[in-house]
């Protein structure tokens, strides 16, 4: 059954409906492969049970011939959503107890339209990080090595729990959240694809909140058509979550193939940074003659306060999680740490329950919320915020969507950047602008770097546009050719 996971989540619904399989089949050879696989530290937890018990009643429901459109397929969560009594950790110590009573509304679509949980997948601890190295749970390993290299890379972050599972064949899919780049630049660095929608596509109901305007669920997949399968479950309306938007939710997959010509592809010229890997220029250089060749025209635009969009991204994300973070106080539900007083029991939960990274954030987010410096950095973040968006307004005036590379480097080894919060930032530094200007944004693989390890390239979309986004994805993924898969050393 090993051929099974190879299968694209198109290839496996197809051989699904044409019954060359079950999904109980198509379930133990994943959890067979996730058995295998757990020198990769891609799952939290593993739920094999739950998974056999939902793919027998898929099962039966596509033999009483009423199957959903996802109907068997084995996904997997990342452990932010919260999944009705199975554990929900958001990848912190603080949260290692927390078992909800209630459903994400991302999860509850899935599993109307018959996705089968495989497991809850790791994460950096409340998303914050962009190398899965601040999970209290440990890091994931990426799947795939540099050539003639043994040294264990990230799958990147936050979201790279699902970016390794999907690439290492241990689900079909997976949810993912983007809060500042957290699904596209992990697919970057996996070789997969990764779409965050526009801010309010996907109900953030039930998903465990970081920044709560710039978090945004979205998934990843092995295609870019798998991915338009994927978030056209996951979206629509809801009337839970006050920010959800009430649109309708376009058949996404049928926008995969379709012809491009005519499109205006924007290049913008501040994306062109310092210090740039000439093998990131040379793969940008390509994705623009492929679109062209493709019959899209080219137009170089400018979206000058690119240069702000990651300090103002670095307080306006930490101002956000020190307020939404407050909750865990040992009191209500989670950790909660033996003490004398009240006041200790705040102190010492959160002590021993948040990790580095995580304080560090909350303390950035309080010093710039607190007063003599609201004014200062807060409001001066959110003002740069309004004119990044500005930027994108004017610039979608001229074309229909932009061309950028997704991360400014292929992975890099676990460890390497984890004393320089700086440079870990950075990583952010083509993706956080999307989410302040609340746009879809995907990353499709496109190339290797030299060492052999997979690079991505963006697209950016406006408003309610990700139909585009699969038409220029498809178009990309079809001249790229990319289908290389990490070679097996687990």
């Amino acid at each position: 059954m090993a051929s099974l996971t190879d299968l694209s989540l198109r290839q496996a619904l197809e051989g699904l409906s044409a019954k060359t399989f079950s999904s109980e089949e198509l379930t133990r050879a994943h959890i067979e492969a996730i058995e295998a696989a757990r020198p990769l530290n891609a799952y939290i937890l593993e739920t094999p049970e739950k998974a056999l018990e939902m793919a027998r009643a898929s099962d039966a429901r596509r033999a009483a011939g009423d199957p959903g459109a996802l109907e068997g397929a084995p996904l997997g969560i990342k452990d932010l959503f919260c999944t009705d009594g199975v554990r929900t950790t958001a990848g912190s110590r603080i949260l290692g107890g927390f078992t909800p009573t209630y459903e994400s509304t991302v999860t509850t679509q899935l599993w109307r339209d018959g996705a089968v949980m495989l497991g809850k997948l790791n994460l950096d601890e409340f998303a914050m990080g962009s190398s899965n190295e601040t999970s209290a749970f440990g890091p994931v390993v990426s799947p795939w090595r540099r050539r003639d290299d043994t040294a264990p890379l990230t799958p990147g972050g936050s979201s790279g729990g699902s970016a390794a599972a999907v690439a290492a064949g241990l689900c079909l899919g997976a949810t993912a959240t983007d809060t500042g780049g957290s699904i596209r630049q992990p697919a970057a660095f996996t070789g997969t694809v990764g779409i965050k929608p526009t801010y309010g596509r996907c109900s953030r109901w039930g998903v465990v909140a970081f920044a709560s305007s710039l978090d945004q669920a979205g998934p990843i997949a092995r295609t870019v058509e798998d991915a338009a399968i994927l978030l056209k479950s996951m979206s629509g309306h809801d009337p839970k979550d006050s920010t959800s938007l009430d649109v309708e939710v376009p058949d996404f997959p049928s926008f995969v193939g379709r012809s491009v010509k005519g499109m205006r592809i924007g290049v913008p010229k501040e994306y062109r940074v310092d210090g740039m890997p000439a093998e990131i220029e040379t793969l940008w250089e390509q994705g623009i003659a492929w679109l062209r060749d493709a019959g899209c025209e080219i137009v170089e635009v400018s979206l000058p306060h690119t240069r702000y969009a990651l300090p103002a991204y670095y307080i306006v994300a930490p101002a956000e999680a020190s307020s939404n973070l407050a909750r865990y106080d040992g009191m209500r539900y989670g950790l909660r740490a033996e003490a004398t007083s009240l006041t200790d029991t705040y102190e010492k939960s959160r002590a021993e329950g948040f990790g580095e990274e995580v304080k560090r954030r909350i303390l950035i987010g309080t010093y710039v919320l607190s007063a003599g410096y609201y004014d200062a950095y807060y409001l001066r973040a959110l003002k740069v915020r309004r004119r990044i968006a500005d930027d994108f307004t004017e610039a979608f005036g001229k074309v229909d969507a932009l061309l950028t590379p997704t991360a400014p480097s292929a992975a890099f080894a676990l460890g390497e950047n984890a004393d320089d919060p700086v440079a870990m930032y950075l990583n952010d530094i083509f993706t956080v602008t999307v989410n302040l200007a609340g746009l879809p944004g995907m990353s499709v693989p496109a190339g290797l770097d030299a060492k052999g390890l997979p690079l991505g390239l963006q697209l950016i979309g406006r408003p309610l546009d990700e139909g585009l986004l699969f038409s220029l994805g498809g178009a990309i993924e079809k001249a790229a050719g990319f289908s290389l898969k990490p070679a097996r050393w687990w």
